[in-house]
């Protein structure tokens, strides 16, 4: 967890690892540079280590370094996955792309202008995104500035209790906060050591404790893990996004047990609100292009020759639906809600299930780039 660049020794085991999972069967590499440590690693660093995933025919897919105005800015967040899948010559991925915040709502036309040129240059550009106004992510990712995480939990709570370093850290969350709108727009998702709080926002929870918001959160936050829901983004960006030949579906989904928590609702819902929403009631997109984007066009970004499509030799991943009733019924007050609509699927050609019923048959595997 320290802030500085790799040695050359360093450099070189990143290398060998990338290689040991590429070999081993990996589809490429995936960084975080929001996130800490991730946000330490320089743009150099990741276009090395793209490198040795390109020489297996592997991507690269980001999570972003800014979704908002946190530090470079959203659009230079996004040029720089360009810059890496240009100079490390493989397709990037812009990973659930979206304009996060006040502060940069609308970006999106730029954000389309960008990756529309670099294709025009030649470069393999995509992006996925999930249909959804709300992001999921952790309370300390979303509002503490990362100098304050260096070294770690102890450090960071060494840091909460010294007088100087505290106040700067109340002064950029601060900051962080307004970028997403308020404490309004936080919901907390999940908090071990208070269940009671999930599903608050944290405007409530602070009134509720005699707080203000940053010392309501400094406070989850000393007490270990936080998830939460943060209602962050426009329709109209997600429709511009949206409607672009190179955007996928995902739903960068958490699996937890079902009734654990309040987890986002795109865990449950994303691909049936998409075609109900998106398609049926809003016509953003066309159905076909709804299916595309969460079949054929994924399959064929990561080279799997024999998914995301219905012909002879292809697995035989197929889902029936009925489209007059598909919808997703999960809510951010109740997210435990599966989707209504979906009839028969099938995993490797078997039944998964059958008449809207569950099978007991399991025969899903672990994908390899080996596949192909």
């Amino acid at each position: 967890m320290e802030d500085r660049p790799p040695t050359p020794a360093e450099m070189d085991r990143m290398r060998a690892l990338v290689r040991q999972g590429m070999q081993a069967g990996a589809y490429g590499l995936s960084s975080g540079p929001f996130y800490a440590p991730g946000s330490y690693a320089t743009t150099e660093e990741l276009v090395e280590l793209a490198k040795v995933a390109a020489e297996y025919g592997g991507v690269y897919t980001s999570h972003i370094r800014d979704e908002s105005d946190y530090s470079i800015g959203l659009v230079a967040a996004v040029d720089e996955v360009i810059r890496v899948a240009r100079e490390a010559k493989l397709p990037g991925i812009v990973t659930h792309i979206k304009a996060l915040g006040p502060r940069v709502w609308g970006f999106s036309g730029a954000l389309v202008s960008r990756i529309e040129r670099a294709r025009e240059e030649g470069v393999e550009v995509f992006a996925d995104q999930y249909p959804y106004e709300a992001s999921q992510t952790g309370l300390d990712a979303a509002i503490l500035p990362r100098w304050a995480q260096v070294g770690g939990r102890d450090s960071l709570l060494a840091r909460f209790v010294n007088a100087a370093t505290n106040a700067r850290i109340r002064s950029e969350m601060t900051e962080n906060l307004d970028r997403r709108g308020g404490a309004g727009r936080i919901q907390i998702a999940r908090h071990p050591a208070d269940p009671s709080v999930e599903g608050k926002t944290l405007e409530q929870i602070a009134r509720e404790r005699g707080l203000d918001a940053i010392a309501a959160a400094t406070a989850m936050i000393r007490a270990g893990d936080t998830r939460i829901v943060s209602f962050n983004m426009t329709e109209s960006d997600i429709a511009t996004l949206m409607r672009q030949p190179w955007m996928m579906t995902g739903s960068d989904g958490t699996l937890v047990p079902m009734g654990e928590g309040v987890p986002h609702p795109r865990a449950y819902g994303t691909y049936p609100r998409k075609l109900r929403r998106y398609v049926m009631e809003e016509g953003v997109v066309d159905l076909g292009m709804a299916i595309r984007s969460m079949t054929a066009l994924p399959a064929a970004v990561f080279r799997m020759r024999d998914r995301g499509q219905i012909r002879p030799g292809a697995a035989a991943d197929i889902v029936v639906f009925d489209l007059a009733r598909v919808r997703d019924r999960a809510t951010y007050s109740e997210p435990h809600q599966l989707a209504e609509g979906m009839v028969h699927v099938l995993v490797n050609g078997k039944l998964a299930m059958e008449s809207e019923r569950l099978t007991s048959v399991r025969s899903g595997r672990v994908l390899s780039r080996m596949d192909r």
